[in-house]
C-alpha cells in the first residue's frame, strides 16, 4: 500500500555481467573461507575446534576486560568471554578452546586456578563446565555441511514444483551465492565461526527465498501478459522493477528489527546478528542480478517458445 518509488526502469539484467564480476571475487573468497573451516584453519568457535565451557559467577562486581586482562596474563589470550548477568550478577560464561581430549578434562581447573590467584579478594564460584573434544567437533562440521546441503536440495525442489525447473536451479545457486559471500565476509573480518554462524547462514537461505519467490511471482504473471511483446530478457527487468518498491521495504523493515538486536542484543548473539545484516543486503542483491541473471543466460543458450 506504501509506495516508496514511482515507476521505474532500472536496467538490472543490462548489468549483470559487472554483477556476475564482482560476485565471482565474493563467491572465491567464500570458498577460501569454506576450505579453511574444513581444514581447522579458520577461527573456529568450540563447537566445531574443541574446547571447555565455564560458567559461574563473582560475589563482587567484575568488568569483562579485567577478567579477560587476567586470562590472557596466564596463557588464556584467546578466551571468549561473555556476561550473562540476566542469569545472576556478575555471572560470566568463558570458552577456552583446546586441540586435544585431554587439554579439555583439565582446562576448567586451570581457569579456576587463575581466577583464584589473580581475583583473590573477590571469590568466583564455578556454576557448571561443558567439554566438546576437537572430535565431536569435527561430527558438528560434518552435520553443519550436511545441513546447508539439505536445505538447498529443499530449495530447489519447492521451487522447481512451484514455478519452473531453471527457476529451481537459478534460486539454489543464488542461495549457495548468498551463503559463500557472507561466510566469506565473515571470514575475512576474523569472525569467529560457531554454530551460531551455520545457523544464521540456514535462516539466510529461508530469507533469501522469501524475496526471489516475490520476483519470480510477478515475473510467471508478466510471461503470460507479455507473451506477445517484448523479449524475456525485458520481461525479467520489468518484473524486478515492479516489485523493487516491496524488496526495499521489506529488507528496510526487516534490517531495522536485526540492526536493533546487534546493537543492544548482547555478545551472545552479536555475530549471529551480524551474520544476518550483511546477508540481507547481499540476498537483496542476488535477487535482483543473480537469480534474474541466470534464468536470462540459461533462457538465451537453450530458448523456449512462450505457451
Amino acid at each position: 500500500m506504501l509506495q516508496i518509488l514511482e515507476k521505474t526502469n532500472i536496467n538490472f539484467i543490462g548489468k549483470r555481467h559487472y554483477a556476475l564480476a564482482v560476485s565471482g571475487v565474493l563467491v572465491l573468497l567464500g570458498i577460501v573461507a569454506f576450505v579453511s573451516i574444513f581444514l581447522g584453519k579458520a577461527n573456529l568457535g568450540i563447537d566445531f575446534a574443541g574446547g571447555t565451557m565455564v560458567e559461574g559467577y563473582f560475589e563482587k562486581q567484575v568488568s569483562i576486560g579485567d577478567l579477560r586482562s587476567a586470562l590472557s596474563r596466564n596463557r588464556f589470550d584467546d578466551a571468549s568471554i561473555q556476561s550473562l548477568a540476566r542469569e545472576k550478577p556478575n555471572y560470566f560464561t568463558i570458552r577456552v578452546k583446546t586441540t586435544t581430549d585431554e587439554e579439555v578434562t583439565k582446562i576448567s581447573k586451570d581457569i579456576l586456578s587463575v581466577l583464584a590467584k589473580e581475583f583473590s579478594d573477590n571469590k568466583f564460584t564455578m556454576d557448571s563446565v561443558d567439554g566438546i573434544g576437537p572430535a565431536v567437533g569435527k561430527t558438528l562440521q560434518k552435520q553443519a555441511r550436511m545441513a546447508v546441503l539439505i536445505a538447498a536440495l529443499g530449495i530447489l525442489i519447492y521451487i522447481w514444483i512451484r514455478f519452473d525447473f531453471r527457476f529451481g536451479v537459478a534460486a539454489t545457486i543464488a542461495t549457495f551465492h548468498d551463503v559463500l559471500v557472507v561466510l566469506g565476509i565473515l571470514f575475512l573480518l576474523h569472525r569467529e565461526m560457531t554454530l551460531l554462524i551455520i545457523t544464521a547462514l540456514l535462516t539466510l537461505g529461508g530469507y533469501s527465498l522469501t524475496d526471489k519467490v516475490v520476483v519470480y511471482d510477478r515475473v510467471r504473471e508478466n510471461l503470460k501478459l507479455f507473451r506477445k511483446k517484448g523479449d524475456f530478457a525485458t520481461t525479467i527487468n520489468t518484473s524486478i522493477n515492479e516489485v523493487l518498491s516491496r524488496t526495499i521495504i521489506t529488507v528496510f523493515t526487516t534490517f531495522m528489527a536485526v540492526f536493533a538486536i546487534f546493537i543492544a542484543g548482547g555478545e551472545v548473539i552479536h555475530d549471529f546478528a551480524l551474520a544476518l545484516l550483511i546477508g540481507m543486503i547481499v540476498g537483496t542483491y542476488s535477487s535482483w542480478f543473480i537469480a534474474s541473471s541466470i534464468i536470462v543466460e540459461w533462457e538465451k543458450r537453450a530458448p523456449k517458445r512462450f505457451k
